[in-house]
């Protein structure tokens, strides 16, 4: 017997609730319900795309509607804990986008709250969904690329400029939440510096490096100043070298069949030159599909089965934790921060 659709209330129809609307209602396994945003335009302008879904301007209407199964919250940063908890505590499954709150506390306390309601907090780290970055991560768990020596990003775009976030809080996630998804470990430490050069206090540009045992790397630059989009990450390996340019729009993924090469051994300094063995590139076929409608239904599977969702409340835990550590840099001047170990009584 096939279950109901999925009654669900997308709060925030602004920049990327209207994306989260369009692919909950090409699901068979989702019905949008209600919609709600302070803007009435806004509003209407859902309505006229989505005739059959309510809409308001109180999230409450959405809260206190007994027959909404789940919440999706696409607002400002500010608001996601306060809105994710009264959804909680409503006996809501949560959707919430990246990052999924402020601080890493209020995070733990969105993850018990999930735990002791027996709901899915699950939250919106849609790159980790996409077919790029799940055979990135095949490829790296696979050996193929030999020890990863660093990991380079740049995340770099003209705009949109955030009053309430600087770039770390808005473009690093992707990239945080990309790199421990591949990686499968927790950074150890983290080190940041910043500018702001449109907001007092709200930095444009930043560089990050993020710190893995065994002398792992992963260095970030992200900006709203650049004049070209960039969504580039290359890993660097013994064996092989990767790049992930996300902008491409057929091969995404190259693998390049390069590195340094130690002679094995030398008795004399002469004899001691490294060599580099320059050999083919390779592009795998990645499956198609957009990452966003993938997610929006990983959510809805893992709340009829139960299972824990990739990107759970745990992962955007393990996001936060860096990006307040990033913060936390900056405003010491680059300082390195270390990470204390994850919290056992979070962990999914």
């Amino acid at each position: 017997m096939t279950e109901n659709p999925l009654r669900i209330g997308v709060i925030g129809c602004g920049y990327w609730g209207p994306n989260l609307i369009r692919n909950f209602n090409a699901l068979a396994e989702a019905e949008v319900a209600w919609v709600c945003d302070l803007n009435a335009d806004r509003l209407s302008h859902i309505v006229g795309l989505y005739p059959h879904v309510v809409a308001t301007e109180n999230h409450r209407d959405i809260m206190g509607d007994a027959s909404i199964e789940a919440v999706a919250i696409a607002t400002p940063v500010p608001s996601h804990f306060a809105l994710a908890k009264e959804a909680l505590e409503a006996g809501k499954h949560v959707f919430v986008e990246k990052p999924m709150c402020e601080t890493s506390a209020e995070a733990e306390e969105l993850i018990a709250l999930a735990k002791a309601r027996g709901l899915t907090l699950f939250v919106g780290h849609t790159f980790i969904y996409s077919p790029a970055v799940q055979e990135i991560a095949r490829i790296v768990r696979s050996g193929e690329l030999g020890k990863i020596y660093y990991v380079a990003s740049r995340r770099l775009n003209l705009g949109l400029l955030q009053r309430d976030i600087n770039v770390i809080q808005d473009l690093a996630p992707h990239d945080i939440s990309i790199l421990n998804h591949i990686l499968d470990q927790d950074p150890i430490a983290v080190s940041a510096s910043g500018s702001a050069h449109h907001q007092e206090g709200v930095e444009d540009v930043a560089t990050m490096t993020v710190e893995y045992a065994g002398k792992l790397q992963a260095f970030l630059h992200s900006s709203w100043l650049d004049p070209k989009k960039v969504r580039e990450m290359v890993f660097v390996g013994e064996e092989k070298m990767l790049v992930y340019d996300d902008v491409e729009p057929q091969e995404k993924i190259r693998i390049h069949d390069k590195r340094v090469v130690r002679p094995p051994h030398y008795d004399t300094f002469a004899e001691f030159q490294f060599s580099y063995h320059y050999g083919d590139v390779h592009t795998p076929w990645l499956r198609g599909g957009e990452p966003l409608r993938t997610e929006c239904k990983h959510f809805i599977d893992c709340i009829r089965s139960g299972e824990t969702p990739l990107s759970s409340g745990e992962h955007g835990l393990r996001v936060i934790r860096v990006l307040e550590a990033a913060n936390a840099s900056m405003r010491n001047c680059g300082a390195r921060v270390e990470l204390p170990p994850l919290c056992e009584s979070t962990r999914s």
